[in-house]
């Protein structure tokens, strides 16, 4: 499924520490009424997160992991429609990277600088999708979904 082209919006926020990046881009989309919201780009660091690492399937979403120590952002990215779908890489102390689907808790150690972008006149949804038992992306025009 495809859309476009479509012109981009742009914004960005910088978080401090103790936030919760998660919920705060929610807050930010909802509160903007954004349509279809990803996020472009994110450096930082944080000291909590809970992911759920690859190979995940509808009847078993296979392992979660509670990171509580301090990791640099070196990659965040995803839809942030009204279901997100965000994927993070961290790189620890050493240097050593660890990366997930987003479940919650990503808290902001010292900072997060964050640009979100918005397709213009695309809407993003999600649907069941039963070849993958997860609901899915869905692209539509706004003058189809308006």
């Amino acid at each position: 499924m495809q859309a476009g082209p479509a012109a981009l919006s742009v914004y960005a926020l910088r978080l401090g520490p103790g936030e919760d990046i998660l919920s705060t881009l929610v807050k930010f989309v909802k509160d903007r009424k954004l349509k279809s919201p990803f996020v472009m780009t994110c450096v930082g660091s944080i000291s909590k997160a809970t992911l759920r690492l690859a190979n995940a399937i509808a009847s078993n979403t296979n392992k979660i992991v509670h990171l509580n120590e301090r990791f640099e952002i070196v990659s965040l990215v995803g839809t942030l429609n009204e279901a997100p779908h965000l994927h993070i890489c961290l790189s620890d102390k050493d240097g050593k990277t660890i990366g997930g689907h987003v479940v919650s808790d990503l808290i902001v150690f010292t900072t997060a600088e964050i640009v979100v972008g918005e397709c213009d006149g695309l809407w993003f949804s999600r649907e069941m999708d039963g070849s993958t038992g997860f609901p899915e992306l869905v692209i539509s025009s706004c003058s189809k979904t308006a």
